[in-house]
């Protein structure tokens, strides 16, 4: 049998474990090319745990190629994956074949933002993103735009522009910024390709390899895995899914006073993944704090537009006195995310330093997308369009929250968010969501086990349910079929610990 050691005691899912020490086998050479790995039944009964685990482990294991199942013969180590990590072949010429591996200036870890994005197989439901729907989109109405753009402007757009921005889209931002309530001054405004360069940028300016930023756990991958590329020290501070929502307050000040942190991260509205929102009264406390250690916070407030009920709340920075927040936001959530634009508000010299490091990485954010949407909020399309998809995301999260509340089993949680596209459910103690996926997954059903989002510590039990790519009907009957799921694995538990218990009785 192979030398396989799980730890149950661990934070890291059983089947993490195992897919891990498989994989490790191959790469060392231990199991190669052609071997038979036991059936998934044989392995689960020699380490004592559920079958789901190993069929789990199995599964990443044949999405990366390493392993291949076939019908009637059994599962084995393809070709490819132990050819693909030999040494390459020698060379006494320029003819040689490179290892690209070995060039890599650094090892990545799990792509945490493609398990985001799961291929969806034909008929699933997926609870998987947290994203508009395309169906919805206004389409014609930006046709009109980039039409009018193309009429007009066509020469103007179609050359090099300004690595601040495009200046009317800018101007339409201050505006609309003011209107809710922010003065921002044209110095203190840089369009990014989208939230997640901001983040770059960020990094790009600020830290050094080794310092540290202060980060929500769980939190949004892309934030994770552009600090953990640019080897920051992640400084995991937990997020309360009960009253007071939102960051621990508290335990970022423990991290401030243990650890000289460059600046701290969070979205503080209707969070991705627990669709938390940080209240006013802690939002005030955070800025105290902050001030008081001296250390800047980046707000993101990508979803802060979509709240679906429920009274507004001030921004972190339109709270700010001491100039101490940068804000990061994109049009990814209320309009359009293939255009990749978004924008920073910080002060002035922060903002000259963002656009030096950005005019060496792209020059500037795409000039006809920038136009485009320009118009598109110049012809109030954009405010409409707001107002039409807040409608449509407000049924779908009551539509949600009405089956969790009829059909989920009394051991099962989740957060009540009043906003954005996603809330938190955690399932009853001892399951592990990656597992429970395994199920889903067989019904037709999908959605992002809650470890993705964690930089240390994950909650094996958690998951994340995106509710505004899918209409009422699918939500109602994925709920459903999830819900039913759960109770039949509840059922099983119930038997197998009756059963034991029976067992022990009759040794007596």
């Amino acid at each position: 049998m192979l030398p396989l050691h799980l730890q149950p005691e661990s934070h890291i899912p059983l089947y993490v474990q195992l897919r891990d020490q498989l994989r490790a086998l191959v790469h060392s050479g231990e199991l190669r090319s052609g071997d038979r790995i036991p059936a998934s039944r044989e392995l689960a009964g020699h380490l004592g745990v559920h079958r789901t685990t190993v069929a789990a482990a199995y599964a990443e294991l044949e999405s990366e190629g390493l392993i291949q199942g076939h019908v009637g013969r059994g599962t084995f180590i393809c070709k490819a994956s132990t050819k693909q990590f030999s040494p390459p072949p020698r060379s006494s010429g320029n003819g040689g074949m490179l290892r690209w591996e070995s060039l890599f200036a650094d090892e990545r870890g799990e792509d945490g933002l493609s398990r985001l994005m799961p291929e969806v197989p034909p008929g699933a439901i997926a609870f998987t993103v947290a994203r508009p729907p395309a169906e919805l989109f206004p389409v014609e109405e930006f046709r009109r735009c980039c039409n009018s753009v193309m009429r007009d402007e066509c020469r103007s757009v179609l050359q090099l522009g300004s690595t601040d921005g495009y200046e009317p889209l800018k101007r339409n931002l201050i505006e609309m910024f003011r209107a809710e309530g922010l003065s921002v001054a044209d110095g203190q405004l840089l369009i990014t390709d989208g939230g997640q360069q901001s983040i770059d940028l960020l990094c790009k300016a600020f830290l050094r390899p080794g310092d540290s930023v202060a980060l929500e756990n769980p939190a949004y991958p892309g934030a994770v895995a552009t600090l953990a590329g640019a080897r920051i020290r992640i400084l995991p501070v937990r997020v309360n899914t009960d009253s007071p929502a939102g960051l621990d307050i508290d335990a970022l000040e423990a991290v401030l006073i243990q650890n000289r942190v460059k600046f701290v991260l969070l979205t503080p509205d209707f969070h991705n993944p627990t669709g938390t929102t940080l209240p006013v009264a802690e939002r005030r406390r955070l800025l105290d704090v902050a001030a008081r250690y001296q250390v800047p916070i980046v707000e993101d407030t990508i979803y802060a537009r979509l709240r679906l009920r429920g009274g507004a709340t001030p921004s972190l920075k339109a709270l700010d006195r001491a100039g101490n927040v940068i804000q990061i936001d994109s049009f990814s959530k209320i309009a359009f995310p293939g255009l990749r634009v978004g924008w920073c508000i910080a002060p002035e010299s922060v903002i000259e330093r963002l656009r030096l490091v950005k005019q060496s990485t792209d020059l500037h954010t795409d000039q006809l997308a920038q136009a485009t949407l320009a118009e598109f909020i110049r012809r109030g399309y954009l405010v409409r369009h707001i107002a039409k998809m807040k409608k449509v995301y407000r049924s779908r999260l009551e539509a949600l929250e009405e089956c969790l509340e009829k059909d989920m089993p009394e051991e099962t949680g989740w957060t009540h968010t009043e906003g954005g596209m996603c809330l938190w459910l955690t399932l009853p103690p001892g399951f592990d969501a990656a597992e429970f996926l395994i199920h889903g997954r067989e019904r037709g059903v999908l959605f992002v086990p809650g470890r993705y989002f964690y930089s240390q510590h994950p909650q094996p039990n958690t998951l994340r349910l995106g509710f505004a790519s899918l209409d009422e009907d699918n939500i109602t009957r994925g709920i459903r079929i999830l819900a039913e799921t759960l109770k039949q694995e509840i059922r099983k538990r119930h038997r197998g610990a009756n059963g034991a218990a029976h067992a022990r009785v009759a040794l007596i």
